[in-house]
């Protein structure tokens, strides 16, 4: 069964579009995990236009004294800043994410002609200092065998093009969930976990929930959105009973 880590990127975007603390990011992620939530995500950008570093900071403070019951899984571009602030909170998981110049949200995987070497040392360190270390990549043979030579845990496939597949359904969607399948295949027989995320949904996570060896989603912008208006704690539980059914 795999688990959920609430992305809670949207909860500060509300929160900096008026400034001061309201809503309050600790209370959100108090609420998720009050919900049954195993996992928390936050992606704090260069330009921290949603999460900042002190959040970063004021989360793993609010999550130390749960003693790993509840994962927090920092996710970012390996920049000096980045992987220093990682290094300073020491999350459960560090996944590393590619990160286009003026893009709104992440657009693909890392490409498996990126230097691997650098990135070779930038998992080491990571994992010297008992973090995991997941990265991004999209679901392709290549990348996967990347990812491995890299040394990561695990992989986080970029699901979007999922989920526009989904919306179109029929043949599409069956295609783009067996290229998936075929992806987490690959990474399981490397030694390499599963994670997922971007765009994945209350419907189309009925079908993803189905692919080999998934070990975690991460799920921020619709859970958030249902959120507005059911609330946070009704939207994480809607996507737990999904994750367990």
């Amino acid at each position: 069964m795999a688990k959920l880590s609430v992305n809670v990127n949207k909860v500060a975007t509300v929160r900096n579009s008026r400034g001061g603390n309201v809503p309050s990011l600790i209370e959100a992620v108090q609420v998720c995990i009050d919900a049954g939530a195993p996992g928390i995500t936050v992606h704090p950008r260069a330009d921290a236009r949603h999460i900042t570093a002190t959040d970063v900071r004021n989360i793993a403070r609010h999550l130390r004294p749960l003693g790993g019951r509840v994962e927090f899984n920092i996710e970012g571009d390996p920049r000096p800043d980045f992987l220093a602030l990682v290094h300073e909170v020491a999350p459960s998981q560090c996944t590393l994410v590619p990160v286009r110049p003026g893009e709104v949200t992440s657009q693909a995987g890392w490409a498996p002609d990126t230097p691997v070497a650098e990135m070779r040392r930038i998992v080491t360190d990571l994992k010297a200092a008992r973090i995991r270390v997941s990265v991004f990549v999209d679901p392709d043979e290549a990348a996967i065998r990347w990812a491995a030579d890299a040394g990561a845990d695990r992989v986080e496939l970029y699901t979007e093009p999922f989920a526009r597949a989904f919306e179109h359904g029929g043949d599409e969607v069956r295609q783009s969930f067996d290229r998936y399948v075929r992806a987490a295949e690959q990474a399981h027989s490397a030694g390499v976990g599963i994670n997922a995320g971007h765009d994945l949904d209350l419907d189309n996570l009925v079908l993803f929930r189905t692919l080999p060896y998934l070990d975690e989603v991460s799920i921020g912008h619709a859970l958030v959105s249902r959120a507005l208006f059911v609330g946070l704690d009704r939207s994480v539980r809607a996507y737990l009973q999904v994750l367990n059914s």
